[in-house]
Formats: structure tokens, C-alpha cells, sequence
């Protein structure tokens, strides 16, 4: 009986610990199950969202195909075809090369106008500036004997107030004199005899004065003569060399005139970049020369020696090209001639 009541007492318990040990299993199974429930609520979320941007992206490409259906409905329908980038033809390089044989044919013909008005101004020769230095002299002269005129009349003047000072101490010597006579004492007599020698004095003074200032008056009188005489032969060489130039003005003004007139027909064909340059070489330059050419490998400017290969690149004409000693453009010898041969 004893052993009959352990066996149940150790069944008891070993059925206790099998409770335990499956409610335990459970509750870890109920933990795990909760977890994945909630793994999966997650990634559910995610991809609701996902499919919902989705199904927004697509509705609003479907919502804009509508509008771009119609529009393209709307509109003829244009084939626009994209610029391919070619290579430069030998066609377009010859364009560009004759585009530039152009502009520097332009400016030499420029040139060669300019050249002609030059030597038109050169016949005149130095005659505008002989007649510019003339007039100022004559004008200066004028000018100095007007100077002296008026210097003349101021020493007159200073003369007339010496006259009248010395006047007024003869009136007082004489009063002095008359005072004399009537005196009381040797005291009195000694001190009016004293006014009457200091106004002596006084009038010795004024008297030095007065010689002085007309010495001047005569002085500068003979002046103004010389002066005079220089300014009558100024005036006549002026007349001479105004007479001279209007002559010379008179045979080659027209000529003058039709020469500026192609000058600024030429100028309209050059960009006015190019012609402000060509100007300003013009300026700097001692003979006029803004363009030149080569003669015996060298610049016709400068005379300096110009290498074969920039010689090349000259002939070629695909750039200007300036001399690098003193900045004038280049042309070449063969197309200046091509257009010679061409004009005749």
C-alpha cells in the first residue's frame, strides 16, 4: 500500500511539471506570436504606403497623358528634326576665307584713299601751319603794342601828377618867400627859409620824375614803331601765304572732296571694330600706313623680317595678322593683284 502512494505522489508530480513546462511553451509561443503579428502589421504599413505612392504616381501619370493627348490633338503634329554638328565643309572655309580676303581688301583700298589725301595735304606742304604760326605772331604783336599804348598813357598820367605837385610847391615856396617879409624874429625866418629849401628839394624830385617818365614814353614810343614796321611785314607775308594756300586749296579741293566721299563709302564695308583698329594704327603710324605688304620677307612698314611660317599663314588669309614690331596689318602681295587684274 506504501509503495502504491509513492507511485501516485511521483505521478502527481511529474504530471505538475509537464503542466508547467507546456503552459511555459505556451506563453512563449503567445510572445512570439504577438511579435510576428506585429512584424507583419509593420511590413503590411510599408506596403500600403508603397503601393499607395505607387497608385498616386500612376493616377497622376494617367490624370497628365490626358491633357498631353490632347494637346498634342490640338497642334499639327510638326517633325522637328535635331541640328546634327557637321564637320565645316570646304565650302564654308572657302566662305570664311573669302570673307577675310574681303575685309583686308577693303582696308587697303582704304588705305590707298587715304594715301591720295595725304599726298594732297603734303602739296599744301606746311603752308596751314606757317599761317597758324603767322596769325598768332601778328595777333602777339598786336597785342604787345597795345601793351604799350596803354603804358604810354600811364606814364602821362604819372607825368600830369608830377606837374601838378611841383606846381603846388612853387605856390608854397612863394607864399613862404612873402611870409618872410613879415616876420617877427630870426626864428620864424630860419624856419620858412627850412620849407622853402625842402620844397626846392621836393621839386628837384618831382622834376627827376617827371625826365624819368618820359624817357620811358620815348622808349617804348620807339618800340611801338619797330613794332609796328615787324607787324606790317608779318601782315603782308601772311597775305602772301593765305593767297599761296588758296590757290593750291582751289586746284585740289574737289579732288579732296571725292576722295572723303569714297573713303566713307569704304568705311560703311568695314565693321567698326576692324576700322577703329585700322584708325588708331593710321594715328600712331609716322607714314599714314595701317596695312602693308611684304616686300623681301619683310614688313613694308617697319622693314622688320617676318618668318616663312607666319608669311604662310598670311597668304592663307584665315585670320588678320598684324606685324608683331609695329602692330600694322598684313596683306598679301597675290590677292592685291588678284584684284587689280579683276578691276581691269
Amino acid at each position: 500500500m506504501a509503495k502504491k502512494k509513492v507511485s501516485e505522489e511521483e505521478i502527481v508530480s511529474e504530471k505538475e511539471v509537464v503542466t508547467e513546462k507546456e503552459t511555459k511553451k505556451k506563453a512563449a509561443s503567445k510572445t512570439t506570436a504577438k511579435a510576428t503579428t506585429k512584424t507583419a502589421a509593420k511590413a503590411a504599413t510599408k506596403t500600403t504606403e508603397k503601393s499607395a505612392s505607387k497608385t498616386t504616381k500612376k493616377t497622376t501619370k494617367k490624370e497628365t497623358k490626358p491633357v498631353v493627348e490632347e494637346q498634342v490633338e490640338a497642334t499639327p503634329e510638326v517633325k522637328v528634326e535635331e541640328p546634327v554638328a557637321e564637320k565645316p565643309t570646304q565650302e564654308a572655309e572657302e566662305v570664311l576665307e573669302y570673307t577675310i580676303a574681303q575685309k583686308l581688301l577693303s582696308l587697303y583700298n582704304l588705305q590707298q584713299i587715304y594715301s591720295k589725301i595725304d599726298k594732297i595735304r603734303i602739296i599744301r606742304g606746311e603752308l596751314p601751319e606757317e599761317i597758324q604760326d603767322l596769325e598768332d605772331a601778328h595777333e602777339g604783336m598786336s597785342t604787345r603794342i597795345a601793351n604799350y599804348k596803354e603804358d604810354i598813357d600811364n606814364l602821362q598820367t604819372k607825368i600830369k601828377e608830377q606837374e601838378a605837385k611841383i606846381k603846388e610847391a612853387q605856390a608854397l615856396i612863394k607864399r613862404y618867400t612873402e611870409q618872410q617879409d613879415n616876420v617877427r624874429n630870426n626864428r620864424e625866418y630860419e624856419s620858412l627859409t627850412k620849407e622853402i629849401d625842402y620844397q626846392n628839394l621836393e621839386i628837384q624830385v618831382l622834376e627827376k620824375h617827371k625826365n624819368k617818365f618820359a624817357a620811358e614814353i620815348t622808349t617804348k614810343q620807339e618800340e611801338i614803331q619797330t613794332f609796328e614796321a615787324k607787324l606790317a611785314e608779318i601782315a603782308e607775308i601772311l597775305e602772301s601765304k593765305k593767297n599761296e594756300l588758296s590757290v593750291i586749296v582751289a586746284e585740289t579741293e574737289k579732288e579732296e572732296a571725292e576722295l572723303v566721299e569714297q573713303a566713307e563709302a569704304w568705311k560703311v564695308k568695314i565693321e567698326p571694330r576692324l576700322l577703329a583698329a585700322f584708325e588708331r594704327i593710321r594715328k600712331n603710324a609716322r607714314n599714314g600706313l595701317a596695312i602693308v605688304q611684304i616686300e623681301r620677307d619683310a614688313c613694308g612698314g617697319c622693314f622688320s623680317t617676318i618668318p616663312p611660317q607666319r608669311q604662310l599663314d598670311i597668304r592663307l588669309h584665315k585670320k588678320i595678322i598684324v606685324c608683331e614690331a609695329c602692330g600694322r596689318i598684313f596683306i598679301d602681295h597675290q590677292l592685291v593683284e588678284s584684284q587689280n587684274e579683276s578691276a581691269e
